[in-house]
């Protein structure tokens, strides 16, 4: 009853808040449409605007008894699903969950008609939509070997010109391996051979490609020759299915060649890979090597297949092994160590673990697994449950959610879940007549006897006789398996029960230390302080390192070994990644140009354009072409980071502040109290200068900041010395706050031009021929120079660390950011690897699309004692000189 009213929960709000949508957001209460929300890679693939979880549900909702549901859910699929949608989607992802999930909701659907009470009306309309989806799904195998392309579009195949995919040229073993069961089904239901035959051609090709001398399979393959890409083999990602739908292969089809290439294949697992009770990936071609020290949860069905091999004792070992992993951490997390540590945090509520509880309970009777499931149910409704229904995990550490719920939690989950607990009078029919494909839907067994247009003659090569009783060519019978020992699955995990906490020990939980007098909950990255020495102690006692860098940035590098502590270690671990999320989040968020502070009182004129670093809150300048202009003034306390002390000088000025101590925001929130009609942030990293360190903008503190209404612009400490030494020797400095530098017609309209421009001017008219033939060259140069200009983002002050360029250690790829901003690298990364890869070449800034004369001009005029004095010829004609340049650039809007 606990799981029917966790199904309704799920499903209701599905059904209420995301449908017709592929997937419900739970947080948020919407759904999931692709193109609507910002794209996750590759995890959209499986989504094509064909109401996913619906299709994927349909099953599910007959083995929890709930018929009258089923049948309506039906009608709204054939009624409202459109499958001829211009959207690539991937070819495995789309096999396994929809046409798996349409003959499933056929096979359910014909046997409750046979039964005559329900669906009475129904002729056979999922079985056609999965036809229509099947021939779809057939221009991704063309291509030499026979294996398929990943993606297909579902409205112009593959080669199309509109179709945007068919240059993939690698797969990975499971998207090709895991088609067998349903395109063989829809063969079968139908008489229509050829989806049958191109599943059994893929199969066969990477049969042939495996590797001889270890009888293994690489990861991801080339589609069109055959050569191994990724050469480490396991049983998890990018494999496990494929393993699966060769023995179910054989048990829905009776093909004996399907249970010899798995029973090969089963033989180099436990051989080399499965090194109880871990299973490790190691090099096909050197298969004693471990090929990485970490396990991903995808592995976690691999108990459950085992037991339908037959093979019982690893079973119980590995699976026990997870169990104790997730009652350290309460769900499984997506990779974890050998020794039991987080390796990737999020757990999307994968059903795995489940289906292998499920399997083991089968075989055995043994009451543990029932206990082992009602954990699963607990913690599924303390910790991921949501008003708009389950939320999957961003981090089991921490308990934090992600805006997502995938539609197999609701195809396979409840499913295995259900089955645990339910008795034979619990179901409207009986199980045992089905297989479950990898999607946990149902296909009838007597499908091997129908239609069978494919001959089941032997066509396996090179199959080698296995001296071994385990191999014996039938179903294993689960009532026979074990002795009649009630205590046999007992004595086998016994050993393994404190596994997990003698090689990553639990310690005090934070939560339990909080309640207490004891240390502080651990630092989180978003507050986090370089000035702060607490915070830098903190650092120490996790193992992290911070470096500072020659260009100001600050790089964090963790060695666990290091910390006072596991525990320690492991909060070190957390807080790196949450710095790589902050990082990863700002390099999505939308990159402004840079912006221009322009001098425009006496004696500059507007001649001096300073180049600065935009802000993703207050004014927008790009949508005010006048901008803002107005007398600067320094503010008390100069860092901007509590009540100003100086509101009269600041009232209807625009404030000058140093950067650090406070987030941005909370700057601009002070100086806008104390009446201030925009800011200038000064970095306060001596020297830093747009000529050499990448521009970035300023964002918020991860609060709304709508309340923010006056322009806010950052200057490096090159330029804002600049303003900082015209206001030493003129005291009133007036500056324009602008999207891009204004020529002095627009600057001074309205007010008296002083005759010191309009003579230069006109000596400008006359040397205008003199300057075109170089001007035409120089704009190329400068078009392509600001072409390359690069603005990074910081998502507040450095010392917060959020301004990350992050070398993430799996993707190593860094974002150009500000030049306090922290580098990190984990554990696993080396750190020069780090610094290479989180200190890019400098991006083209202002200094280097400009001519060399006007960075010199810019230079200068801080140093210039400006006065009303009469000047010699030289010096005159020299500053016609910088003005004509200057007009120049503004003309072209250069910066």
């Amino acid at each position: 009853n606990q799981v029917l009213e966790m199904f309704d929960h799920a499903y209701s709000n599905y059904m209420e808040h995301a449908y017709p949508a592929d997937e419900l957001m739970p947080l948020t209460c919407r759904g999931r449409v692709r193109g609507q929300e910002p794209s996750r890679g590759d995890v959209d693939d499986a989504l094509g605007k064909f109401s996913l979880t619906l299709i994927d549900t349909l099953d599910t909702l007959v083995v929890l008894n709930k018929t009258k549901e089923f049948e309506e859910a039906v009608k709204k699929v054939i009624k409202d699903v459109n499958l001829d949608n211009d959207i690539v989607v991937s070819v495995f992802e789309t096999n396994i969950r929809v046409l798996g999930g349409l003959l499933g909701g056929h096979s359910v659907a014909i046997m409750l008609k046979e039964k005559g009470e329900h669906m009475q009306w129904y002729n056979g309309e999922l079985l056609h939509m999965a036809k229509e989806l099947g021939y779809k799904l057939l221009p991704a195998f063309n291509t030499t070997s026979g294996l398929p392309y990943p993606r297909v579009n579902l409205k112009f195949g593959v080669r199309h010109p509109e179709a945007r995919t068919g240059t993939e040229t690698d797969t990975c073993t499971a998207c090709a391996g895991t088609l067998i069961l349903e395109f063989a089904a829809l063969s079968r239901f139908t008489g229509t051979s050829i989806f049958e035959e191109y599943a059994r051609k893929a199969l066969d090709f990477i049969w042939e490609k495996r590797q001889r001398s270890s009888n293994l399979v690489g990861v991801t393959i080339n589609i069109h020759t055959g050569d191994w890409v990724r050469k480490d083999s396991g049983v998890g990602a990018g494999i496990d299915s494929y393993y699966e739908y060769l023995l179910k292969a054989y048990v829905l089809l009776g093909d004996d060649s399907f249970l010899e290439r798995f029973n090969t294949h089963y033989d180099a697992i436990m051989r080399y890979i499965s090194q109880p009770p871990l299973l490790l990936d190691v090099h096909i071609h050197k298969p004693m090597l471990n090929a990485r020290t970490w396990m991903d949860s995808l592995l976690a069905f691999f108990p459950g297949l085992q037991v339908l091999k037959g093979d019982i004792r690893p079973a119980i070992e590995t699976h026990e092994m997870l169990y104790q992993v997730i009652k350290k951490h309460n769900f499984l997390p997506e990779a974890f160590t050998t020794d039991f540590r987080v390796h990737w945090a999020q757990h999307p509520l994968r059903p795995e673990f489940a289906e292998s509880t499920y399997f083991l309970y089968k075989a055995t009777g043994d009451p543990y697994y029932l206990e082992v499931g009602k954990t699963l149910i607990e913690n599924l409704n303390k910790y991921a449950r949501v008003p708009c229904g389950f939320a999957a995990m961003k981090d089991v550490r921490t308990g934090s959610h992600e805006d997502r719920m995938d539609s197999f939690f609701l195809a396979e989950m409840f499913k295995y879940l259900y089955l645990l607990f339910a008795d034979k009078e619990d179901m409207i029919f009986d199980i045992e007549d089905y297989i479950f494909t990898t999607e946990a839907h149902l296909l009838p067994l007597w499908l091997s006897t129908t239609n069978q247009t494919i001959s089941k003659k032997n066509t396996t090569t090179e199959y080698t006789e296995l001296d071994d009783s385990n191999f014996d060519w039938s179903c294993p019978n689960t009532q026979i398996l074990f002795p009649n020992d009630p205590m046999f699955a007992q004595s086998i995990r016994e050993p393994l029960k404190n596994v997990v906490d003698k090689s990553c020990p639990r310690g005090i939980s934070r939560a339990e230390e909080s309640l207490g007098s004891g240390p502080k909950p651990p630092l989180r990255a978003r507050d986090f302080m370089a000035s702060n020495p607490e915070h830098l102690e903190i650092l120490k006692k996790m193992g992290v390192s911070l470096i500072h860098l020659k260009d100001g940035r600050v790089q964090l590098v963790q060695h666990a070994v290091q910390a006072a502590s596991s525990l320690d270690a492991e909060d070190g671990l957390r807080f790196m990644q949450e710095m790589i999320e902050l990082s990863s989040q700002q390099q999505k968020e939308q990159q402004l140009p840079p912006r221009a502070v322009q001098i425009v009182s006496h004696p500059f004129f507007g001649r001096v354009v300073l180049t600065a670093g935009p802000a993703q809150f207050g004014m927008d300048l790009s949508k005010h072409k006048s901008g803002t202009r107005g007398f600067v003034a320094t503010i008390k306390p100069y860092n901007g980071c509590s009540e100003i002390t100086n509101p009269e000088a600041v009232k209807e000025k625009i404030a000058l502040m140093q950067r650090g101590q406070c987030m941005f925001a909370e700057k601009a929130r002070n100086i806008q109290k104390a009446g201030a009609i925009g800011g200038i942030v000064i970095d306060d990293n001596e020297g830093s200068s747009s000529d050499t360190a990448p521009l970035f903008q300023m964002a918020g503190d991860g609060k709304n900041t709508d309340d923010i209404t006056i322009p806010m612009l950052f200057l490096f400490n090159k330029e804002g010395n600049i303003i900082l030494d015209a206001i030493r020797e003129y005291e009133a400095v007036e500056v324009l706050l602008s999207d891009k530098a204004k020529d002095r017609a627009t600057i001074f309209k309205g007010k008296t031009i002083p005759n010191y421009i309009i003579d230069s001017n006109l000596e400008m008219e006359n040397m205008d021929q003199k300057l075109s033939e170089n001007d035409s060259h120089k704009q190329n140069s400068e078009e392509a120079s600001s072409a390359s200009q690069d603005v990074g983002a910081v998502s507040e002050e450095p010392e917060e660390g959020e301004s990350s360029d992050v070398a993430d250690p799996d993707s190593l790829s860094s974002a150009h950011a500000d030049s306090d901003s922290v580098s990190i690298s984990d554990q696993d990364s080396s750190t020069p690897g780090t610094d290479e890869a989180s200190t890019p070449e400098p991006a083209c800034t202002q200094g280097d699309s400009q001519p060399q004369e006007q960075k010199t001009e810019t230079e200068s005029n801080s140093k210039v004692n400006w006065d009303n004095k009469v000047q010699p010829m030289e010096s005159i004609l020299a500053d016609w000189n910088e003005d004509i340049e200057a007009f120049e650039m503004m003309e072209k809007d250069e910066l």
